[in-house]
């Protein structure tokens, strides 16, 4: 079965509902209004099976001028529109703005009825018919068909069914690829069940106990069930007017304007950038800062229109603009919009959103504008790498790529691939996964080479940094996950030497000036002839006269070139007598087998202080292994 959205357009009282009821036998006007006023106030909906596995959810929308907002709401999911206009009174003013939002909302096929053909003669007919040829040349309806009809005998009834059938053929059924995505036009209770939406799908599939979530609002819920045209399914396809039972929602929680979408796929926003097609009939120039209403999908709201290139738009222009709205909505790449003046109250413009999660714009910048051009018209390898040079140090996700491309979780990865492969973006994360234009992770690898070189050149008795040390280079804006990828491909390059800890310049040696030469050796000599007994950092300062910073540099120092060995932070020891207690201990297991530190300190004499860290270090130099309190000597 194909799945395809019908809907109506045009005047006021020219036959909408009329011809949807003699197609289908609904009546779309539902409300007690309605029916008191005999004219259609909120959207109708009924459905239609032709021959050929055919089927049309039809939408029937309003005609007066005041009920444009809910004409909107029935637009956005259309596949083919008939555009009604009765054949006594021909184009009235809402023919014209219905069929203006219908070609600016993306709908790209169609056909005319021309109802109330019983009220008039052949002649008057055959006029009104070259009149309506003549004003759609140069719209997407320029080659529609043209059929006159009457609800009330029938004629032209069976005409128009086979060419609704011959134009679905022409048409391509909604993705089903990708998350699915369902614009509510009605929230209504059903004793019994609940709390009840109903919308045309726009994409992919919803299925019965799939978790859910409402936008903007961010309310979360469970589908309970799924009806397409009445009949009770498991799973609603892309291309569908649904009903879906909402489980634990309030009615009063949703409203016209929602979205239903999987849970913690989407998220509102209240910037987009777009194209905006500012129509001839537009009464005046758009400013830069103009306040207008927005309409897509279910919703309105208030956006501020930021031109980026100009001050004003003429009407017939087109250009490239940030809009600003007043609350969060759901829009995607590609989603069509109309914009509407508030004085007089009427359509004045469209587009298409191209971005819907950018930055704030600088005005009149070129790097911008190409980038606005590639999302729009662009390759697919030059979107994401304009997208990954625009997040400049910060980088995006995965999600973000496929959010602010347009593309699919499965159309993006050859794209993305073609760029990884020729190095433009790198993957600077793998879970999740983030990436970074080349340019950027040049620029981060420069910063912490940078730093490197920095650190070493102020502190010469140093020969690197430490790891963390070094990743507090990566700015703020930035990511510190970034760190790992960037040191290994530092060190790819050959540009530093991790050696465990500490990240080195290769070919770079700690040195010592003439005075430091001085404090070395004298450090160095109190430390052999202390022995077993070491003094303290604070006491080799006062030998030295420095500072216990710069005594514990040179300790390092002296470490490094095994001139000293480290056995804690502040604990050093020359390497003569830490030799001759290694070999004591080395020798005493060897007769007895195992000691425990009282014994230790019987066979060498020292104190808590030095017996608790030595023993310590001799476990770390796999010297002795430690059972319960006891050392032993560990097999070589």
């Amino acid at each position: 079965m194909k799945h395809l959205i019908l809907g109506t357009a045009g005047h006021t009282d020219h036959g909408k509902t009329s011809l949807v009821k003699a197609l289908t036998g609904t009546n779309t006007d539902r409300l007690k209004e309605e029916k008191e006023r005999g004219i259609t106030i909120e959207l109708g909906f009924a459905h239609l099976e032709l021959p050929g596995d055919l089927q049309f959810g039809i939408v029937d929308v309003p005609g007066h001028e005041r009920f444009v907002r809910a004409m909107v709401a029935g637009v956005g999911g259309m596949d083919l529109v008939v555009l009604v206009i009765a054949a006594d009174e021909g184009i009235m003013p809402q023919t014209r703005e219905h069929l203006e939002i219908c070609q600016l909302l993306g709908v790209k096929k169609g056909l005319v009825a021309l109802t109330k053909c019983d009220m008039v003669d052949e002649e008057w007919l055959q006029l009104v018919t070259e009149e309506v040829g003549d004003y759609l040349a140069g719209s997407f309806l320029e080659e529609a068909a043209i059929i006159p009809v009457s609800s009330k005998t029938s004629q032209g009834l069976d005409d128009l069914k086979s060419a609704l059938g011959l134009l679905a053929n022409e048409v391509q059924e909604k993705s089903a690829d990708g998350s699915f995505r369902l614009p509510v036009d009605r929230v209504f209770t059903v004793p019994g069940f609940g709390t009840v939406v109903t919308g045309t799908l726009l994409s992919g599939e919803i299925t019965t106990g799939e978790e859910v979530e409402v936008l903007p609002s961010g309310l979360t819920s469970r589908v309970r069930s799924v009806q397409s045209h009445g009949q009770k399914t498991e799973t609603g396809m892309a291309g569908q007017r649904l009903a879906v039972n909402m489980q634990g929602a309030d009615h009063n929680e949703l409203s016209r304007g929602d979205v239903v979408v999987p849970r913690g796929v989407f998220r509102a926003t209240r910037t987009v950038d777009a194209r905006i097609d500012y129509l001839a009939s537009a009464p005046r120039d758009l400013k830069h800062r103009a306040t207008l209403r927005l309409h897509s999908a279910t919703y309105e709201v208030s956006a501020q229109v930021i031109l980026l290139d100009r001050d004003t738009l003429a009407p017939g222009d087109s250009a490239f603009v940030q809009l600003r709205l007043k609350t969060p909505v759901l829009l995607l790449p590609g989603d069509n919009f109309i914009v509407r003046s508030y004085s007089p109250q009427i359509t004045v413009g469209g587009g298409a959103v191209i971005d819907p999660a950018p930055p704030r714009r600088r005005r009149r910048s070129a790097q911008a504008l190409e980038l606005l051009q590639a999302l729009d018209d662009g390759d697919n390898g030059d979107k994401l790498l304009l997208l990954a040079q625009e997040s400049l140090l910060s980088g995006l996700t995965l999600e973000e790529l496929i959010i602010r491309s347009g593309l699919s979780a499965k159309k993006i990865e050859a794209p993305l691939s073609g760029m990884l492969s020729k190095g433009h973006i790198v993957q600077a994360i793998r879970k999740p996964r983030i990436f970074l234009a080349q340019e950027a992770f040049e620029t981060l690898k420069g910063l912490l080479v940078t730093g490197l070189e920095k650190y070493v050149q102020e502190n010469p008795l140093k020969e690197g940094i430490g790891k963390e040390e070094l990743k507090a280079q990566i700015p703020k804006r930035s990511d510190v996950r970034f760190f790992e990828a960037l040191l290994s491909a530092l060190e790819k390059e050959k540009k530093v030497i991790v050696d465990r800890d500490l990240i080195k310049i290769p070919g770079h040696r700690a040195s010592a000036a003439v005075d430091q030469a001085a404090i070395l050796a004298k450090l160095e000599e109190a430390l052999q002839q202390a022995g077993i007994e070491p003094p303290s950092i604070k006491v080799l300062g006062e030998l030295v006269r420095c500072n216990e910073k710069t005594v514990l540099e040179h300790l390092i120092l002296l470490h490094r070139e095994s001139r000293a060995v480290k056995i804690t932070a502040d604990l050093f020891y020359a390497p003569q007598p830490l030799q001759s207690l290694q070999e004591k201990l080395i020798a005493f297991l060897k007769e007895n087998k195992e000691i425990t530190p009282p014994g230790f300190r019987e066979l060498t004499g020292l104190s808590r202080k030095y017996m608790i860290p030595l023993l310590g270090y001799f476990d770390q130099e796999k010297v002795t292994l430690r059972i319960d309190d006891k050392r032993v000597l560990r097999k070589r």
